[in-house]
């Protein structure tokens, strides 16, 4: 990303013959009668090329643009024959126009701005753009992270000699960000603020598009630990002779039946004097077949994703170290395939769990939760944790009752839901506070065990509570956040700044939280 300060007027990329186009701002009209409002850069450019872009824009407004957050319209300049006696007042400027919608301005829209403008301009080599001249530092932050995040590109695994790396030595939007120049004054910081954030959700959605024939457990740990060593980080890393040996009953009996045994990855990021301990434990399961409670097909088919949890949690910490956030941050991921075979787990079996609690399986689709209350209790004992926060695809029941846009939010405290509500109005992760019921503790009860991890009334609602309430029993009392992202780490369809398959949510939203968290 290249910023430079000044206006169209002054700037000097413009006559530069890489550049492909030039992008200014537009608003809708005040009023139904009124035409497109010309916002940041649009005046500078009329007097540089010699036109009137209102009259462009409003010609425009007939094929539909009206300037709302996100509508692109591209104005391609004629050019004189070689030898033309007259020259044309734009030649030596970039030939073709964006009018970019921004609607009011607002964060949001300037993110969704920033994801068409990627889409709009995609194989330009470069793009000038001056839409961002009169915006906030957030604003400029949000603008950039919606073209870059809306730059990705799912990774292909198609002929010629196979990898088993992430996209480079770590994923990272740079290529992408080197194609747009800002005008404006003094956003550097804002910049790297969205490169920072953009390079976490593009490694989440790397590791999570890779398919599972090459994604075990053994080659995500070794990603991770490729990842955090770069990044000058400590890392940790338990086998499955270690697990057995430290007593992880829960995480074993969920990887038994796999070809590819389990691993507990410990990433940790230590700044000088930090203020808090927060310890991020995410989801690792590889693949998902539901085990003996097998999963129908359709079910099946987008479960590469199920360790997004896990990758979130791997980019917060690495993301955390490379911003400076002044908290000591450790990353927990529990990963293993739950498979089925000879040696699966079995609905009844009772389980020891790390913290010694025994468990009741109902259910041996709700693994997630089971190598989860691992994780939690490792990191209860021996991570000495002043916050816990838990991200997982963990309940169909998130996804049923919130749909694709939100995630669960579980919290024991009021600060903390205020927290991650915050930094989800800033990154546009949207959450939805849920309840942690009393009542329903209820569904927990085993006669046979300590707990039970799923209720046994098979549809009897609050589904994501009650996985909830099974997940808090192994917090230790700690302060304590969980978020189901069951519904928004995976899409459909591209949107905006999310695209389709994995969308890499939470990793902006947790990346925001720590920077903000006091």
């Amino acid at each position: 990303m290249v910023e430079t300060p000044g206006t169209v007027l002054d700037c000097p990329f413009l006559t530069d013959d890489a550049v492909s186009a030039l992008v200014v701002a537009v608003a809708p009209p005040l009023e139904e009668e009124d035409g497109l409002q010309p916002r940041a850069g649009t005046v500078d450019a009329a007097a540089r090329y010699g036109i009137d872009l209102a009259e462009l824009a409003d010609r425009s407004g007939g094929s539909g643009f009206r300037g709302a957050a996100g509508e692109v319209t591209t104005v391609d300049l004629p050019r004189t024959h070689a030898g033309a006696a007259n020259p044309l007042p734009w030649a030596g400027l970039p030939s073709t126009i964006v009018l970019l919608g921004i609607g009011a301005g607002s964060d949001l829209e300037l993110r969704r701005a920033g994801a068409a403008l990627a889409g709009a301009t995609r194989g330009l080599e470069r793009v000038v753009s001056a839409a961002t001249a009169d915006a906030t530092p957030s604003g400029v932050t949000a603008f950039v992270e919606g073209y870059l995040l809306a730059a990705y590109r799912t990774p292909r695994f198609g002929g010629g000699a196979p990898s088993r790396k992430v996209r480079g030595p770590a994923p990272d939007p740079r290529a992408a960000a080197e194609q747009l120049v800002l005008l404006g004054e003094g956003a550097e910081q804002q910049i790297i603020a969205a490169r920072i954030a953009a390079s976490a959700t593009w490694l989440v959605r790397d590791l999570s598009n890779t398919p599972s024939n090459i994604k075990d457990p053994a080659w995500f740990a070794q990603q991770a630990t490729d990842l955090a060593e770069a990044g000058g980080l400590e890392t940790q890393v338990l086998g499955p002779r270690e697990l057995a040996a430290k007593g992880f009953g829960a995480l074993l009996a969920v990887g038994a039946a796999s070809a590819s045994p389990p691993r507990l990855v410990t990433i940790t990021y230590v700044p000088e004097d930090a203020d808090q301990h927060v310890v991020l434990v995410g989801k690792g399961i590889t693949y998902d077949t539901g085990g003996l409670s097998i999963k129908p097909r359709e079910a099946m088919v987008p479960m590469k994703t199920d360790m997004a949890g896990a990758a979130v949690a791997l980019a917060v910490v690495l993301g955390a170290a490379e911003a400076g956030v002044r908290h000591q941050v450790t990353a927990v991921l529990p990963l293993a395939e739950n498979h089925f075979g000879a040696d699966s787990y079995r609905p009844g079996d009772v389980l020891r769990t790390y913290s010694g609690r025994t468990v009741e399986v109902a259910n041996t689709d709700a693994e997630g939760r089971l190598v989860l209350a691992d994780a939690l209790g490792y990191a209860v004992s021996e991570l000495a944790p002043d916050l816990l926060i838990d991200v997982a695809t963990l309940t169909g029941a998130a996804s049923v009752g919130l749909g694709r846009g939100h995630a669960a939010l579980y919290a024991t405290a009021p600060e903390l839901v205020a927290g991650l509500e915050a930094a989800a109005d800033a990154t546009g992760e949207r959450v939805w506070h849920m309840p942690l019921v009393e009542d329903y503790t209820s569904a927990l009860r085993s006669t046979v065990a300590d707990l039970r991890h799923v209720p046994l009334e098979a549809g009897g609602g609050g589904g994501s509570i009650t996985a909830a309430l099974f997940l808090r029993e192994f917090t230790g009392g700690l302060p304590w956040v969980h978020l189901d992202i069951a519904g928004p780490a995976r899409a459909t369809a591209s949107r905006h700044e999310v695209t389709e398959g994995a969308t890499g949510y939470g990793a902006r939203l947790l990346l925001r939280y720590l920077a903000d968290l006091r």
